[in-house]
């Protein structure tokens, strides 16, 4: 402070000191960064973290289907017929070879990061193709199993329900299809059953009644992947499982039948009759 100001200091009344006081203690705070040598400052107040919204849809960056798709290099078309709802009916493509003779290391990675994609035409293709290769040469799957972990992990990432809906079917697909597929992807259980962990418990609770969209819904089309990949991951499955979903009951061993066959014959409810 400078000279002058002491000599208006001493010039003040006592009423006029107080309010000057009270003045300062009504000044707004300022919002100052955690972690900072401000927060030691008076008359600050620290920044509150950001909320995140885990639900909210990310951005998606164009994929590689797409690029090879303008190029031409993919060798696939739609053929204008409306997929059917049955099981064994052929997808709605129009292949330029035979899937057989691609080259799985090199293609089926490129059909799955065109799952991730935000164009819906483009995301069925891939997604088409993805289940028409599975279905036409399962034997090929295995070998390329590390290379789709990554693209499988964009589209679940995404939070978007319909991009993850399509991503597990062709899960569901490899690990019913595709031989020693389900107990291959044991390891990789925390890159992919991350995202299934929020929106398993998104259901509608419909009583007695039959859902006919069970396939629309994304807490049915994670609970039966779920039970794919227990079925089909061999006796370490569930404990992995298990692990990054802890809502998760078993499938193949029900907790009702579990306790009764752990339970020894001393303690049933027969035990204390004479």
């Amino acid at each position: 402070m400078c000279p002058e100001d002491f000599e208006n200091i001493k010039q003040l009344t006592g009423k006029q000191c107080r309010e000057l006081l009270y003045m300062r203690t009504k000044r707004p705070k300022r919002i100052v960064p955690a972690f900072t040598y401000q927060t030691l400052q008076s008359n600050t107040e620290v920044e509150p973290p950001k909320k995140i919204d885990l639900f909210k849809k990310r951005p998606v960056k164009e994929t590689l289907f797409k690029i090879y798709l303008r190029r031409g290099d993919i060798p696939v078309a739609h053929s204008g017929k409306i997929m059917q709802k049955k099981k064994d009916a052929e997808p709605p493509l129009k292949w330029f070879c035979k899937p057989k003779e691609l080259d799985y290391c090199y293609y089926f990675p490129i059909f799955i990061d065109g799952l991730s994609d935000s164009d819906i035409e483009i995301r069925r293709l891939a997604q088409y193709g993805a289940m028409d290769m599975i279905l036409k040469a399962p034997h090929k799957i295995l070998p390329v199993l590390p290379k789709v972990i990554i693209p499988f992990k964009r589209a679940f990432n995404t939070r978007d329900k319909k991009i993850i809906i399509g991503a597990l079917k062709v899960l569901q697909l490899m690990v019913l299809m595709a031989p020693c597929v389900g107990e291959a992807l044991v390891p990789y259980y925390r890159q992919l059953l991350a995202v299934c962990n929020l929106y398993k418990n998104c259901n509608v609770n419909l009583g007695n009644l039959v859902d006919p969209d069970r396939e629309k819904r994304i807490a049915d089309v994670i609970e039966d992947t779920l039970n794919a990949l227990e079925h089909c991951g061999g006796p370490n499955a569930f404990i992995n499982i298990k692990y990054m979903i802890p809502t998760y009951e078993s499938c193949v061993h029900p907790r009702c039948e579990a306790s009764i066959a752990e339970r020894p014959p001393s303690e049933g409810w027969n035990s204390r009759r004479p």
